[in-house]
C-alpha cells in the first residue's frame, strides 16, 4: 500500500508541476472547485495525514495550504506525507480524519483514493490526461466497485455514478463512477 501511495504522490506531482500559471482558476471535475482549490484540498489532506501519522497538531483541510507557491507547497506536503507513511508501524495505528477514527490500513486506502482521484481531476482540468496512471485508476475502480460505495455517495464526497463513454480510459471510468463528468 505504501508503494501505491508513493506512486500516486509522484504521478500527481508530475501533473501539479505541469499546471500553467493561467490554469489555476479553471474548473475541475469536482463541482464548485477550481484547480487551485482542488490542489489546496489535496495538499491539506497530505499535510493532515502526515501530521496524524506523526502525532502532530494540524490545521483544517480547507485552510490555505498553498500560499504563493502551489508547486512548492505540493512538494513539501509530498515529502512530509511520504515520510510519515514510510515510518515503521505507520499502518499499525489509528488515524483521525473527517470521516472518523480509522485503522491505518483503511486510512491508507482513503488517502490513496484522494491522491489518485484528485490527480486525475487535476489532469482532466489542465489537459494533462496523458500523465494519469491508468493502472492505478483501474485498480482503484475495481476496489471501489467491491466496497459498496452507496454509503459514500453524498454531495461533496461522491455523487451518483455517471455512464462513461464506452471506450473511456480507466481514469475517465473512475471519475464517472464517482459522479464526475
Amino acid at each position: 500500500m505504501i508503494g501505491q501511495i508513493q506512486r500516486a504522490i509522484d504521478v500527481t506531482g508530475t501533473i501539479v508541476y505541469g499546471i500553467a500559471d493561467d490554469q489555476w482558476h479553471l474548473p475541475t471535475p469536482c463541482a464548485e472547485w477550481d484547480v487551485r482549490t482542488l490542489l489546496n484540498h489535496t495538499v491539506g489532506g497530505m499535510q493532515i495525514f502526515a501530521a496524524e501519522l506523526d502525532g502532530r497538531a494540524h490545521g483544517d483541510h480547507e485552510d490555505d495550504w498553498l500560499a504563493a507557491d502551489p508547486a512548492g507547497a505540493y512538494r513539501a506536503a509530498a515529502a512530509a506525507d511520504l515520510a510519515a507513511w514510510q515510518r515503521p508501524g505507520a499502518l499499525d495505528g489509528k488515524v483521525q480524519i473527517s470521516l472518523g477514527v480509522l485503522p491505518g490500513p483503511m486510512a491508507a486506502v482513503i488517502h490513496l483514493t484522494e491522491l489518485v482521484v484528485h490527480g486525475a481531476d487535476l489532469a482532466v482540468a489542465t489537459g494533462q490526461e496523458h500523465l494519469v496512471d491508468e493502472d492505478a485508476c483501474d485498480a482503484l475502480l475495481g476496489t471501489m466497485r467491491t466496497m459498496g460505495m452507496d454509503a459514500y455517495r453524498l454531495p461533496g464526497v461522491f455523487n451518483a455514478e455517471l455512464q462513461p463513454e464506452p471506450d473511456a480510459p480507466a481514469h475517465r471510468r473512475l471519475l464517472a463512477f464517482l459522479g464526475r463528468g
